[in-house]
């Protein structure tokens, strides 16, 4: 099938334009390029506009002028390309409950959709349906169904994600997992041995009455760092394990790593403030945007994963995966999506950004070793073969199957 892949990929980095390079180069990139990368899957035939409206993490979902005609501009791309090729589908990531993203998709839709057959789109963000019940006027939600409804084929993250692909009358609705190349292939006979001997030692420190000397939890925080995705839950949690865990004279010591960019000066300016007390100070590493080599290593050498997200449209991000691939035990929230990324009874899921309960959490993750039932949950779920033939399965199923849910 020819794809008319209207979406953007890095930069600015994020887990949906990640996923979108990632499905071009699995696809066999844009075909008009002549020196594209070999398809992993075939039979999916990609055009590629890369509507990138953002040039850092601060705009997106910000309001500027040059980003109508951009609009303008990326339309015409896809109109030229539908008839220049014949291209029929048109694929679109939708925008999270944002005023100034969702007016963005208005226009697209309003510009595009008269000129393709299927409208496809790929739901990386959860809470549309709810945010557009509960937060908009009722001119809004009539607008937003008048231009989208129906969808040909909407593809989502989880079950959780059914509710924004029905609230626009998807004739089909399939649920595809994201995935990852596999950061780790040797995980078994370097990581998991390393990981076991860690655990071992944190048991008998966390048990012996004299400890005789003290030792280092890594903790990894690698997200943006908002209040909404949990930088600063993360460090209150942090701070009130330690202060726990002396009280007890208990030899661990929770040491935390933060990994990622500030979105706003503001937030940056109150991560520094917090950082001029001695016990944060002493406790906090930062360690701004970091990828390749660099993270995987984080990855490799951290003993537990925090991430107390409470994101607007969370819904299966890449770093909780990429912890996955790891073995890394996870400490996060259970929002949107994200229980239904563990086992039902996983241990490491908090109802909030609470740090109490954040804090209890971690202690009792500390003598938690679940490293390879989470690396076997990454490889049977979250690879990224099986995402990429679950995609292509998906997308060709536009042009093949009937409306059906």
């Amino acid at each position: 099938m020819k794809l008319l892949v209207f979406a953007h990929t890095p930069p600015p980095h994020h887990g949906q334009s990640y996923m979108v390079q990632l499905m071009l180069e699995g696809f066999g990139g844009d075909v008009r390029q002549k020196n594209g990368p070999p398809a992993t899957v075939p039979g999916v035939e990609c055009y590629h506009v890369n509507a990138r409206f953002s040039r850092s993490l601060s705009n997106i979902g910000e309001f500027q002028a040059g980003k109508i005609l951009l609009i303008f501009w990326y339309c015409l791309q896809a109109i030229w390309i539908r008839f220049r090729y014949g291209v029929k589908n048109f694929y679109y990531v939708p925008a999270p409950g944002k005023r100034v993203a969702l007016y963005r998709d208005w226009l697209i839709m309003f510009l595009c959709r008269p000129f393709f057959k299927n409208v496809i789109l790929h739901w990386h963000a959860a809470g549309l349906a709810k945010w557009l019940e509960t937060s908009v006027q009722i001119r809004s939600r009539a607008m937003t169904y008048h231009l989208f409804r129906p969808v040909d084929l909407s593809i989502v993250l989880s079950r959780y994600n059914f509710a924004d692909a029905e609230k626009l009358r998807s004739h089909q609705i399939r649920i595809v997992n994201n995935g990852i190349p596999d950061p780790c292939p040797d995980f078994s006979e370097k990581i998991l041995p390393q990981r076991n001997e860690r655990f071992r030692a944190r048991q008998k420190m966390f048990t012996d009455e004299k400890p005789d000397k003290t030792l280092i939890v890594n903790i990894l925080f690698l997200a943006h760092c908002t209040h909404e995705k949990g930088v600063f839950a993360a460090i209150e949690a942090v701070r009130q394990a330690n202060q726990k865990l002396a009280a007890r004279h208990c030899g661990l010591r929770l040491k935390l790593a933060v990994a990622g960019n500030f979105v706003t000066p503001a937030e940056q300016a109150e991560f520094n403030q917090l950082r001029q007390n001695p016990e944060i100070g002493a406790m906090v590493e930062p360690l701004g945007f970091v990828s390749g080599e660099q993270k995987n290593r984080l990855l490799r050498e951290a003993d537990l994963f925090l991430f107390p997200t409470n994101y607007l449209g969370e819904n299966q991000p890449v770093n909780l995966i990429e912890a996955m691939a790891f073995g890394l035990p996870i400490v996060t929230t259970r929002w949107r999506s994200l229980p239904e990324m563990f086992s039902p009874d996983y241990p490491g899921l908090t109802d909030g950004q609470n740090a109490t309960e954040l804090a209890t959490a971690l202690l009792e993750m500390l003598l938690h070793e679940d490293g390879g039932q989470l690396r076997e949950n990454f490889t049977r779920r979250f690879a990224l073969k099986q995402h990429l033939t679950a995609l292509a399965d998906a997308l060709r199923s536009v042009e093949t199957d009937g409306p059906s849910k």
